[in-house]
């Protein structure tokens, strides 16, 4: 099979088509026809900062976390899946798992589920990263409830335009900050309340918006200073939820209002096989949001081959991005 293998990490992008092998999955996973996958920030982060990570894979490797195709052969053994099964989830592209940037890949099938029927299936691919992040911050950290005030940090981006929506199905009244009117926009149309940072105090709108109480929960997916500007936004008792926490931060306003302080790493069951189950429910879980219409991705208009990875990663540098850039595999 065909595979774009990183040959060295650096803003050089150095990936190299190749042949290699079919892998052979064992029992628990899948061998997949590869029909999509998503560029994320953290691919771009793995091929260029490397072994300062702590996770990268060692060169020559196969990046790509998203993926979506349809089902070849299952290990030894009982499988949920069958051949011919269209499949997507969060599945490697770190550490010692070979990723989605090749025509086949083996997968853990506990991180998959059935890709929803009503989107093409590499589109699909766009889904994974970005709302295991957004479904573990809400509901496996904060508890979002009804009737509870949200604020996502970020509104428009990757994580936040999901986060948004799951905050509005939970029944939450959600606000999303953006900077820009046609951000601003998107944030309208996902059912939130917009608020541009560049232009509005945001302790003086969290004071009007909940009077006086503060959010019940804000999810940052920014972080660095970002995540200070968040604190004084939280009510009391509240919960705060990020995404980026490799910083330094005063933790005092939390002792002073008794907030909870939420980390989400959603890399860290690849990394160390536990609680890799999670991630195939709450695909499930999304599966049926999106057949149901009740979420929706943003997708950029750009879209890539898998031989183009280099090209991909040069676009999402320039900033112009807005959504989630598929990789296809159409000949």
């Amino acid at each position: 099979m065909q595979a774009m293998m990183l040959r060295s990490f650096g803003d050089q992008y150095d990936f190299d088509l190749r042949e290699v092998s079919v892998p052979t999955p064992k029992p628990g996973e899948v061998l997949i026809r590869v029909v999509g996958s998503s560029f994320n920030p953290i691919d771009n982060k793995i091929a260029t900062l490397g072994s300062a990570l702590g996770f990268a894979p060692e060169l020559p490797a196969i990046l790509g976390m998203d993926v979506s195709g349809v089902v070849v052969e299952a290990g030894c053994g009982f499988s949920r899946f069958q051949p011919g099964d269209a499949i997507y989830g969060c599945a490697g592209g770190l550490g010692n798992i070979p990723g989605a940037l090749a025509e086949y890949m083996v997968v853990d099938e506990r991180l998959m589920a059935r890709a929803p029927e009503n989107m093409e299936l590499a589109d699909a691919a766009s889904l994974p990263l970005v709302s295991i992040t957004a479904w573990l911050g809400l509901f496996a950290k904060a508890g979002i409830a009804p009737g509870e005030t949200l604020l996502v940090q970020g509104g428009a981006g990757g994580v936040g335009h999901i986060a948004t929506q799951l905050g509005v199905y939970a029944g939450a009244e959600v606000h999303a900050t953006v900077s820009s009117d046609t951000k601003s926009m998107i944030v309208e149309s996902l059912g939130a309340i917009p608020v541009n940072y560049r232009e509005t105090d945001l302790v003086e709108y969290t004071q009007e918006v909940t009077d006086g109480d503060g959010f019940d929960v804000i999810y940052d997916t920014v972080g660095g200073a970002n995540l200070d500007v968040s604190f004084p936004l939280a009510g009391i008792g509240g919960s705060v939820v990020t995404t980026v926490s490799r910083s330094t931060n005063d933790l005092s306003p939390l002792h002073a209002k008794s907030l909870s302080l939420h980390v989400v790493f959603m890399l860290l069951p690849l990394m160390t096989g536990q609680g890799r189950w999670q991630y195939g429910d709450i695909l499930r879980e999304i599966t049926s949001l999106i057949e149901a219409d009740e979420l929706a991705v943003l997708l950029d208009e750009s879209r890539f081959h898998f031989t183009e990875i280099s090209q991909a990663h040069r676009y999402w540098a320039t900033g112009e991005a807005m959504g989630k850039i598929v990789i296809d595999y159409s000949e």
